[in-house]
């Protein structure tokens, strides 16, 4: 009776947890950030940043790219947060922003493109 007893309580200690993120399917969904974004050390930045060593550095900041006023002062530190919240909808995050991308509405595809910039920027 006890173990019945405490089936709910494991349920709410051990919640489900959400897919892991796939690597693969995010490089595969930068193929449509890779027209205007780089991740390779030095590359130029054509269109938009390059986005190498994105993770921890500040908003508007990276030398040799001409940022919009409203990035440079958005006070933003990237992370998995607000590249998140950046990816799922930039002019909401930066209004006044150049990027000029509708943003990814799914959870998944985002988290995934997150697993691949990690792995691919560092």
């Amino acid at each position: 009776m006890i173990r019945f007893a405490l089936f709910p309580v494991l349920l709410l200690a051990f919640p489900g947890t959400a897919p892991a993120a796939d690597v693969a399917a995010g490089q595969a969904a930068f193929a449509r950030c890779k027209i205007c974004h780089s991740v390779q050390a030095g590359a130029p930045s054509p269109v938009g940043p390059n986005l190498h060593g994105v993770f921890g550095r500040k908003a508007g900041t990276l030398e040799g790219y001409s940022y919009s006023e409203a990035m440079k002062n958005s006070g933003i530190v990237w992370d998995d947060a607000t590249l998140g919240k950046y990816l799922r909808d930039p002019k909401e995050l930066v209004p006044g922003g150049k990027m000029a991308f509708p943003g990814i509405k799914d959870d998944k595809q985002i988290a995934d493109l997150l697993a691949y910039l990690h792995q691919a920027t560092q």
